[in-house]
């Protein structure tokens, strides 16, 4: 954007350059007639014209210097968005030119507005980079005086198949794709959307009812929840399309008579509370079965669907059953690997005087699969064994590579119980680079054992893991920063060291992976520092709540990485 780029000082600004900058950025966004925002890398707003005050509903004072993604940015039901799934957020991160639309944005009044957006990377002045954001609403459903819409152009229907197929194919989250195909149909075409769905049981759940209410959509609660069997034999509209049949248009005339089965009671239920006048209803199919119907529904507009309407409704559920099949499949594989991953974790032993517990969270939104491992053992002569470790991967590969390297840690350590935690290390590096199937790993390896003076000390190696975390009961906490080695897997021949710790009564140890303390917008230092204060605050909590907490609160919420974490508590004086 060479309009809102500074002059060229040769990387050095001149006085006043930054309060002028500011001047010619607003002035030159003035001239823009579209609703647009000035955001810099770290997705603060700079600078925002007349148009995108009065659209979003704050002056500039309320949105300079302002996060734009906490600010503005929000789901359907006007929840916050996770930092990991907004395409704008990412669109500036990665300096990409990237469109979106369909999106929810709160205004300063509270009320949920439904814009489209063009962001692109610029140049702001005194050698700062960022973002033009560039806002529009969404076209709404036109309605003449008659309360009746104007028909959809050949150009209008191939825009939202067109968009349809972007926005499901583009998620993996059945209940996100069913709210997106809600938010482009209503009030786009119905002023209902009602979507039931049938499970692996072939039972039958009302997962989603959305209403077009005071211009925004809203989620109608009391009207979801289980339904009744679909019948064999019935000819009523949503049995005929649960069982695969073509669509049809409905009403409340339809469901007046007798009901012959207990979803027919449910639909007059529905015919009654929403008000609508005018429904179709269409089967949702995947490639191999039916996987639910789509009902829409009118009730504010005056005009009735009609068979011409019909064509349009296959062509939307056509895409929602491709896309519902995949976030399915999806689902199912996310199941198969995070179980996979907890049976291949270790039940924990009993150590007498000891208490411990540990913690596996899945990585959001990967395949919820990985290579981040704990374990705890016994070994001869009242030793007992602690690991944790994070090979290479998020895939069912590392968890493999996972398993590999655990086992022969276990293997190693039985076989040379006297020996020192760096020497089972060696003979595991040796062992990765021949014979295991994993790429690089990263570990710390730690003995153990009740001394003469009835103190627990802990030896270990650090094979370049994040430092173990040492907290006294009276809240004090340290890393323990000693025995650092390089990594398992590189085929480099170093010495390994091994360092002691005497752990104090009621003293906490924490043993995690880097999904706890890395951010891709922070240093690992600030991870650290900011999971020593938590766990220095949270000496007095008992194992489990602590490890909970630290989940919870420490965790960054851009992190996309798995997490596994163990905790011990060692006995008080005797």
């Amino acid at each position: 954007m060479d309009g809102l780029a500074a002059p060229d000082t040769g990387g050095r600004p001149l006085p006043g350059q930054p309060a002028r900058s500011g001047v010619l950025l607003e002035e030159a966004l003035g001239n823009v007639a579209a609703p647009a925002l000035v955001v810099d890398d770290d997705g603060l707003i700079i600078t925002a014209n007349d148009a995108a005050q009065g659209l979003l509903g704050r002056d500039a004072a309320e949105l300079t210097g302002q996060d734009s993604h906490d600010l503005l940015h929000r789901n359907i039901h006007g929840h916050a968005v996770p930092r990991t799934r907004c395409a704008l957020r990412t669109a500036l991160l990665t300096k990409d030119i990237r469109h979106g639309s369909a999106e929810w944005f709160v205004r300063g009044d509270g009320v949920l507005v439904q814009l489209s957006w063009l962001i692109t990377p610029c140049t702001t002045g005194a050698g700062v980079t960022g973002a033009l954001v560039l806002l529009y609403e969404q076209e709404k459903a036109q309605r003449g005086d008659d309360g009746r819409s104007a028909p959809l152009t050949e150009l209008d229907r191939l825009a939202l198949l067109a968009e349809t197929t972007t926005q499901l194919t583009s998620t993996l989250d059945v209940d996100e794709a069913l709210h997106r195909l809600a938010a482009l149909t209503v009030p786009r075409l119905a002023d209902w959307a009602v979507f039931d769905l049938l499970t692996e049981h072939d039972e039958v759940r009302r997962v989603l009812v959305t209403e077009h209410k005071d211009g925004i959509l809203v989620e109608r609660d009391d009207l979801q929840g289980p339904m009744p069997p679909v019948p064999a034999e019935s000819p009523m509209p949503l049995s005929r399309a649960l069982r695969g049949a073509a669509s049809s248009l409905a009403g409340p005339a339809t469901y007046q008579g007798p009901p012959d089965s207990g979803i027919a009671v449910e639909q007059q239920r529905l015919f009654t509370v929403t008000g609508m006048h005018s429904a179709v209803i269409a089967p949702i199919r995947g490639l191999r079965d039916v996987l639910g119907a789509l009902t829409l529904g009118r009730s504010q507009r005056h005009d009735a669907f009609t068979r011409a309407d019909l064509p349009l409704l296959e062509d939307l559920t056509r895409r929602t059953g491709l896309a519902l099949d995949n976030a399915r499949l999806y689902e199912r594989q996310r199941k198969v690997a995070e179980t996979m991953q907890r049976h291949l974790l270790p039940q924990l032993p009993s150590l007498s005087g000891l208490e411990m517990s540990a913690r596996y969270l899945p990585a959001p939104d990967a395949s919820s699969v990985g290579g981040d491992w704990y374990d705890a053992f016994a070994l001869a002569g009242g030793v007992h064994a602690l690991a944790i470790g994070d090979v290479v991967g998020h895939d069912l590969d590392a968890a493999a590579g996972m398993a590999q390297v655990r086992n022969m840690l276990r293997a190693f350590a039985w076989s040379r119980p006297e020996a020192e935690p760096s020497a089972v290390v060696t003979q595991l590096d040796e062992a990765v680079m021949h014979i295991a199937e994993a790429p690089m790993a990263t570990m710390i390896f730690a003995r153990l054992a009740l001394g003469e003076d009835t103190l627990w000390r802990l030896c270990w190696t650090n094979a370049g893991h994040p430092p173990p975390l040492l907290v006294t009961h009276d809240g004090q906490a340290r890393y323990l920063d000693g025995a650092h080695g390089i990594l398992l897997g590189t085929g480099v021949t170093r010495p390994r060291p091994d360092a002691v710790a005497v752990l104090p009564p009621r003293s906490t140890l924490l043993l995690y992976t880097d999904g706890l303390v890395e951010s891709p917008h922070h240093s690992i230092d600030h991870g650290l520092e900011r999971l020593r204060r938590h766990a220095a605050s949270l000496a007095h909590r008992p194992l489990d709540s602590l490890c909970e907490y630290l989940l919870d609160q420490v965790r960054p919420a851009d992190n996309d990485d798995d997490v596994a974490l163990i905790a011990l508590r060692t006995p008080a004086s005797p």
